[in-house]
């Protein structure tokens, strides 16, 4: 894995064999952040990963001077791991990470984001109800967007808040935004 641009531009770590999370790939993060930085000033930002797993999204943000980063998985491997490359990369400063279920962290948070980037196994049933949680309990700031990553079978269209689909191969990603409903 590899930090695409910004401060850790090249900067690569390695996840171990059986690692417990999927990363999104580089050419889906690529176009993520491609289209993050056309659209959006990404300084000094409040920004939420949801499902960290590996920190790719995370350390990417970082390496971008994107602002803080918490970065919350309930997998203690994954957890461990971006504790230790933050370390490793001399970023600690710039995160907090939470080992936690991810929807008793929207449940029970009392800080609000300009950016929420959720990537949860493909297979789980609760994509939707991470947009839920967030809009419910208004966890976005103004002009505050929410990113779900999910494969093609997942359709979140229907969710009020929904904005664009934008796909990257196999990668698909659902943008949010508050707006009365």
């Amino acid at each position: 894995m590899r930090i695409i641009r910004g401060d850790l531009k090249s900067r690569r770590f390695s996840i171990p064999k059986n690692f417990p999370s999927r990363p999104t790939t580089d050419f889906a993060k690529e176009g993520l952040f491609n289209l993050l930085e056309n659209k959006y000033s990404l300084q000094d930002l409040q920004i939420l990963d949801l499902c960290a797993g590996t920190g790719n999204i995370s350390f990417e943000f970082v390496s971008r001077d994107a602002g803080f980063v918490t970065s919350v998985d309930k997998d203690y491997n994954c957890v461990s791991f971006i504790r230790k490359t933050c370390r490793d990369f001399g970023i600690e400063s710039k995160m907090d990470i939470i080992k936690m279920d991810i929807i008793l962290y929207l449940k029970k948070t009392d800080k609000t984001f300009d950016i929420i980037f959720a990537d949860p196994p493909y297979d789980v049933k609760f994509h939707d109800q991470i947009a839920e949680v967030v809009f419910e309990r208004k966890l976005l700031k103004e002009d505050g967007i929410l990113i779900v990553e999910h494969g093609r079978h997942t359709k979140l269209e229907e969710i009020p808040q929904f904005d664009v689909l934008r796909e990257y191969g196999n990668v698909y990603f659902s943008f949010f935004k508050s707006r009365e409903v």
